[in-house]
């Protein structure tokens, strides 16, 4: 199902403000939250803040949260400092040349990548998408897009058009369960190609606009526009499994 967007104006107004991993079985997770709560133990996410639709991730992070009974706060990041100690990091949608320059000049973009080789998994939406991929298109190339090339993936930016043609549509994610996933594309880019361990999670028109590599999980689209928190309890379902191996060591 295919419907004009109303999520773009909000996602506008955000950035004019700031301008294979395998889940453990059910079980196992849930003892791990309750294991959390009884010894205290909260989950720390990041969320980059530097420019995009921060405030909304933050929002979405804490009703996740509250569904899956976590512990836990997600943090606006805005230096390099302020990642000490996160379970998580979300690098959100917005524009992401702007995005990758702040990242640099903050010190975000080199502890991002320490964290990620370490382990710690990384949500990176829309343009946090085109941030964590190895390889770019002429587009990228010609702005000069810094890239984290975390992820075994080549990205095109604007791969189904400009603003005016932003969209919704319903996909089918089975990782989020048989119910349909409403996605949200605002100037959304798309996976060209894939390589090494890149798992696909989802496609629209034949573009892949999902995919997913050890601790890293990458979309096109903007799940934190939507009412529906399955993509965010996914990745931090994610962070709690990196929580339990740690805690079990």
């Amino acid at each position: 199902m295919l419907l004009s967007c109303p999520a773009s104006d909000l996602h506008i107004k955000s950035c004019q403000r700031a301008r294979t991993v395998y889940l453990p079985p059910r079980l196992n997770i849930i003892n791990t939250l309750k294991r959390n709560c009884r010894e205290g133990i909260k989950t720390k996410i990041g969320v980059i803040g530097l420019q995009g639709a921060v405030s909304e991730h933050l929002d979405a992070v804490k009703r996740a949260m509250e569904k899956l009974g976590i512990r836990g706060e997600a943090i606006w990041v805005g230096n390099s400092e302020q990642l000490v100690g996160v379970d998580g990091v979300i690098i959100p949608g917005g524009e992401s040349t702007t995005i990758g320059k702040l990242m640099q000049r903050t010190g975000t973009f080199e502890r991002v990548k320490e964290l990620a080789k370490s382990g710690v998994p990384i949500l990176g939406t829309c343009a946090g998408l085109i941030v964590l991929a190895k390889l770019g298109g002429e587009h990228v190339v010609q702005t000069g897009q810094p890239l984290l090339e975390l992820m075994d993936i080549a990205v095109i930016r604007n791969a189904f058009g400009r603003q005016r043609e932003s969209f919704e549509a319903d996909l089918e994610i089975p990782l989020l369960g048989e119910k349909p996933f409403r996605c949200v594309f605002i100037r959304a880019p798309a996976v060209s190609e894939v390589w090494g361990d890149v798992e696909i999670l989802a496609k629209f028109h034949e573009k892949i606009v999902g995919a997913r590599q050890r601790n890293m999980l990458a979309v096109a689209f903007h799940p934190e526009l939507t009412p529906d928190t399955r993509l965010h309890e996914y990745f931090l379902k994610m962070c709690q499994k990196v929580d339990s191996r740690l805690s079990n060591k």
